[in-house]
């Protein structure tokens, strides 16, 4: 049975793979593989998930991998990667419609160079445009939803779905798309016109500020915790003595306490472990219960 999905799956794209280290496709640089992994152009979505129907194989999908974090064992079934097969980037006027696999700093680029601004606060977020609608990505004050107009999803059944803003639900680190198991195929930015010498500098400026207060030089997922209301979570895991705590190779980032670092050889299993200690000890310390950004894939 699943021999037989390998040969059709290798029929609609070559860019398909069996047992696949999932530590080079996350951030963190940790997980275990993936039964088949692969990375489709736009028009093959679709008939992946109808494959995947028909042979009762369960699915699952990635961007840039810049927010997960997949067990040692791997996962079951088929990832599903929007990424380089996906990434075309157009513009006209103030618009630009970027395709799900787009990296978020080379929409920004395209949006500088056409002189739009309202996407400086993303030139330096390590992930895809589909992720950034999916979760609602933000930095600095911006925010997806400031600048979304519209985004074309796949349902689970197949079916091509137009979604404009109100549609799509984009809250804080939240949206419609994963309680709905729709995939995202591409979005539309509307910017406002802006200087473009202006713009670049104020990128420049993020990426600096980035350098110096975020812990770049290891592996990581970004902000690992959602911020508490009324609170930020790096200080409460500060507060709670836990500014440099590790678990084998994870460990509390002594640059910025909100950011679980990987030193070099960490596993999956003592990323999540650190994660739950964290937020036990700032729950026990504050009383606030620390939700991750974080999404846990797979065995672990």
């Amino acid at each position: 049975m699943k021999e037989s999905f390998w040969e059709e799956l290798r029929k609609i794209t070559e860019h398909c793979f069996a047992e696949e280290k999932m530590s080079g496709h996350t951030t963190f640089h940790a997980g275990g593989p993936a039964e088949y992994y692969v990375r489709p152009k736009r028009m093959q979505v679709a008939k992946i998930l109808s494959l995947c129907r028909t042979y009762a194989i369960p699915w699952l999908v990635i961007g840039n991998g810049s927010n997960l974090l997949v067990g040692d064992k791997g996962i079951k079934g088929l990832v599903i990667e929007l990424g380089r097969e996906m990434s075309q980037i157009t513009t006209e006027g103030n618009s630009i419609k970027a395709e799900a696999g787009a990296m978020l700093s080379s929409v920004a680029r395209v949006a500088a160079e056409q002189g739009l601004t309202g996407m400086e606060f993303a030139s330096g977020i390590p992930g895809t445009i589909g992720g950034a609608v999916v979760m609602n990505a933000g930095a600095y004050g911006g925010e997806m939803k400031r600048i979304v107009n519209k985004a074309t999803v796949l349902t689970p059944e197949g079916e091509e779905k137009e979604l404009n803003l109100q549609e799509l639900q984009l809250g804080y680190r939240h949206s419609c798309i994963p309680e709905n198991d729709y995939i995202v195929l591409d979005t539309e930015l509307v910017l406002e016109p802006g200087d473009s010498e202006k713009i670049q500098e104020q990128m420049a400026k993020l990426r600096t500020q980035r350098c110096k207060k975020q812990p770049l030089e290891y592996p990581s997922a970004g902000s690992t915790f959602k911020r508490p209301e009324g609170y930020f979570a790096g200080k409460l895991i500060q507060d709670a003595g836990l500014k440099g705590f590790r678990v084998g190779d994870a460990q509390i980032s002594e640059k910025h306490s909100g950011f679980v670092i990987n030193r070099g050889n960490a596993t999956a299993s003592e990323i999540a472990e650190l994660i739950r200690q964290v937020q036990n000890r700032v729950e026990r310390h504050s009383g606030v219960k620390l939700e991750t950004e974080v999404r846990f894939l797979g065995e672990f």
